[in-house]
């Protein structure tokens, strides 16, 4: 079923500085970006590409922000105006959108994490205890607090380019596991992760048959 754009809830925040947003034309082109500055008004973002051409009057006019929180998809939109080749500004916000995301099949699958915390951004290691296509649940550290903000590595398959993103911490439990939300994550290591949820599912599922079959042996 395809997602219906609601109106953006009072919950949802505007992306904080220095999270990953991506900037869309409405030719379709995904340019990836972060917050540089924020108040209650604007937002400036630094594009993290090179351009081969500086973004025209037209593409600037159509210009949406778009970034991914706890409850789905938000766009943004506003007056853009380029403070430099690489600098973006998007003021007098428009009420923004919010495209709400299905629900995600949660697996459990022990993998490692890297998460990068608190503001001299410490790298710690950890490993997943489930994940799934809208979060992943991690043994810890216990230094992770409720509504911090995370970034992650996460190593699905070895030898593979980890998938990465940020999240936020939204749930830890007596055992010290951790919950993270995603609030920023690529379409693509989505996918990529999604794939893998769907992976473990088949061999749990090919586990349950052969544990069938031995039982009835």
């Amino acid at each position: 079923m395809k997602a219906r754009p609601r109106k953006l809830s009072s919950t949802i925040e505007l992306p904080e500085r220095s999270r990953p947003v991506t900037l869309a034309t409405r030719s379709g082109e995904r340019i990836p970006a972060r917050v540089v500055e924020r108040d209650s008004t604007s937002l400036l973002v630094a594009i993290m590409i090179q351009l081969e051409h500086p973004l025209s009057d037209s593409q600037l006019h159509d210009l949406t922000l778009e970034f991914t929180c706890a409850k789905g998809r938000v766009r943004l939109r506003g007056d853009v105006t380029i403070e430099d080749r690489d600098l973006v500004r998007i003021s007098g916000l428009h009420p923004a959108e919010l495209i709400q995301q299905r629900e995600y099949y949660r697996v459990k699958a022990a993998r490692p994490v890297q998460v990068s915390v608190g503001a001299r951004r410490v790298l710690v290691q950890s490993y997943s205890v489930d994940v799934s296509g809208s979060g992943l649940l991690l043994a810890g550290p216990d230094l992770l607090k409720i509504g911090e903000h995370v970034e992650f590595r996460l190593t699905t398959v070895a030898g593979s380019p980890p998938i990465t993103g940020s999240g936020k911490v939204v749930r830890a439990d007596v055992r010290g596991h951790r919950a993270i939300a995603f609030d920023s994550i690529s379409d693509l290591d989505r996918r990529r992760l999604i794939r893998f949820v769907f992976e473990c599912q088949r061999a749990e599922r090919r586990r349950g048959l052969r544990g069938e079959g031995a039982h009835g042996a």
